[in-house]
C-alpha cells in the first residue's frame, strides 16, 4: 500500500510497516505499529468508511480473516488515532454513535 500524507501540522516517517507521527502543533510524537499505520492509510484513502469496511481492508492487507478479535483491534486502533488527533473526529450522527470511523 502506498503511504499517504499526514494531515496538515503532522509529519509522518515510515519504516517498513511501522511509523512515527509527529504533531507539530503540540510537539507530541506517536509510534504507529503496523495495524495503526494500515488503519491510518485506509482512512486517508477512503474517508467515511465504517469500521467493518475498514476492518475488511485492513484484514486483506495483513492476509487474515476479519474475525471479532480483529474487529475489536480495529475499533481500538481507530479510537487511538482519533484520540491523538491523527484522524479528525467526525461529528456524532446521533447520541448512540460511539464508534470511530474514518
Amino acid at each position: 500500500m502506498p503511504h499517504t500524507a499526514p494531515p496538515h501540522d503532522w509529519l509522518l516517517r515510515v519504516w517498513g510497516d511501522e511509523a512515527v507521527a509527529f504533531d507539530v502543533a503540540s510537539g507530541d510524537t506517536h509510534y504507529l505499529p503496523p495495524l495503526a499505520l494500515v488503519l491510518f492509510e485506509t482512512c486517508r484513502a477512503g474517508p467515511g468508511l465504517d469500521p467493518p469496511a475498514i476492518a475488511a481492508r485492513a484484514a486483506a492487507a495483513f492476509g487474515v480473516e476479519p474475525a471479532a478479535e480483529f474487529l475489536a483491534s480495529v475499533h481500538e486502533g481507530l479510537a487511538g488515532l482519533h484520540r491523538i488527533g491523527l484522524l479528525a473526529t467526525p461529528p456524532p450522527r446521533n447520541e448512540t454513535a460511539a464508534t470511530a470511523t474514518c
